[in-house]
């Protein structure tokens, strides 16, 4: 069967660039091996939200008389519910996906797609033909052979997802957002968590201020951080794990019931016909221009197996520029610098653009505008004043950066990223009226500071 473009991944890049090529009219083929809507609807970013919407509950639950609210007998977490409503959300999204893949007229094939020659390809014996096939194969957690996962004792993030009961203790090794995020999750249900981190601070792609924030957020959870730190080796012995770690105290072995191994992903680019087709490759992802195309004529790669940040939400955008180029619009190319990052611990994390340390390493003249949500209304009506807003400008006052931690800050960060991606400067973040009392507030205290005319600090 002939296709104009066959898509081939149906998570978050894929089921959006099947859905917009057939918006513009072309005939288009979806091809999936697994579950729609891909690792993050299903293994993800929605199941993990749903998870950590249970703990958070929990946690109000547990410190209601703070509000005023008694509760009378114990409030305890119930692993297997939390985890069975997580399914249901995702399966309910899926769902959704399927319901707009039908609307849409698309075709959805299941099975593993690999590429046997320009424009052709192979799904579990029969072949397809398209003039643009488009790869979105997405990714998996990255393996160390120092961390062997047996999927029961030492775990990566899928297992994380399903566990039946609440271990008493985990190690969790890495800190970036999936390992600060499972983390989060399990010590807010009590259990005793210990990160290990190989760079010299958590969350090592975030603002240093930011870093050490979260660091107090976590020992505040009684979590143990261990920044500097290698994992030499983990073993399962018995009924626990052992973890060979040299860090700051020298070489220690650390017990723990589950090792969470939460030290990146691997793009999926095995197996799938880019060696024999000559796709040209560079550490491990496939080399693209700015509107997605390889060296080879009618093939496009999106999402997490090129370069750049491994965010659902960048590669539902590469997607679109990829299918509007391709179909003749002339898009724009998608500006990295202007990329939004959230992690969904509590608190919450958002950032967009340079940190302080990026731009001083690049030469920069900067203004720096914090605003504290100990000086929110909002943030202490909510019980929720840990954090604060960053903001960094240039000499002309144009946005750079927006770094934030606080209760809901991740719905906060639209406003900075559409500033930053206009050229807005700190003058007219200043006097753009924010309504009161509200977390946002805090985006124009901050440019007010950096201009030197805050008003409530």
């Amino acid at each position: 069967m002939r296709y104009d473009v066959i898509v081939v991944g149906a998570g978050p890049g894929g089921y959006v660039a099947a859905i917009r090529a057939a918006q513009l009219g072309r005939k288009v083929a979806l091809v999936e091996r697994a579950e729609v809507g891909g690792v993050c609807l299903n293994w993800g970013c929605i199941p993990t939200k749903a998870l950590l919407k249970s703990a958070m509950v929990y946690q109000h639950c547990k410190n209601a008389v703070q509000y005023g609210v008694g509760i009378e007998g114990v409030v305890t977490p119930d692993l297997k519910a939390m985890v069975a409503r997580s399914r249901t959300v995702a399966e309910t999204m899926s769902k959704g996906i399927r319901f707009l893949l039908k609307k849409n007229n698309i075709d959805l094939i299941e099975g593993f797609g690999r590429l046997v020659a320009p424009h052709l390809l192979d799904v579990e014996g029969t072949t397809y033909e398209a003039n643009h096939i488009i790869l979105a194969t997405g990714a998996q957690p990255r393996r160390l052979e120092s961390i062997p996962v047996d999927g029961e004792r030492i775990i990566t993030s899928k297992e994380a997802l399903l566990l039946e009961k609440l271990p008493a203790t985990m190690i969790v090794v890495g800190t970036g957002a999936i390992g600060s995020e499972l983390a989060w999750f399990y010590a807010a249900l009590g259990v005793k968590v210990t990160l290990v981190e190989y760079l010299p601070r958590m969350m090592p792609l975030e603002d240093e201020e930011v870093s050490k924030a979260m660091e107090r957020a976590f020992r505040k959870l009684r979590a143990t951080v261990l920044t500097g730190t290698t994992v030499k080796a983990a073993r399962v012995v018995e009924e626990h794990c052992e973890v060979e770690i040299d860090g700051k105290k020298g070489a220690e072995v650390l017990q723990a019931d589950v090792v969470l191994s939460a030290v990146g992903i691997e793009p999926n680019t095995q197996h799938i016909g880019l060696e024999e087709l000559g796709v040209a490759m560079e550490r491990g992802r496939v080399v693209v221009d700015a509107y997605y195309r390889t060296n080879i004529e009618g093939l496009y790669a999106i999402g997490d197996i090129v370069k750049g940040p491994a965010l659902a939400h960048v590669a539902s955008a590469e997607a679109i520029c990829c299918v509007e180029a391709l179909c003749g619009l002339n898009p724009q190319p998608i500006d990295y610098t202007t990329i939004p990052s959230c992690i969904f611990t509590s608190p919450e994390v958002a950032s967009v653009g340079l940190t302080e340390q990026q731009a001083i390493e690049q030469g920069i003249a900067i203004k720096v505008g914090r605003f504290p949500f100990t000086a929110s209304g909002k943030a202490t009506a909510a019980g929720e004043r840990d954090g604060f807003v960053k903001l960094i400008f240039d000499e002309k006052e144009r946005l750079l950066g927006a770094h934030m931690v606080g209760g809901s800050v991740t719905e906060m960060l639209a406003e900075p990223t559409l500033a930053k991606a206009m050229g807005a400067t700190a003058h007219q973040l200043a006097r753009t009226i924010h309504a009161h009392p509200s977390m946002n507030e805090a985006m124009m205290e901050a440019a007010e500071e950096a201009l030197g005319c805050a008003i409530h600090l």
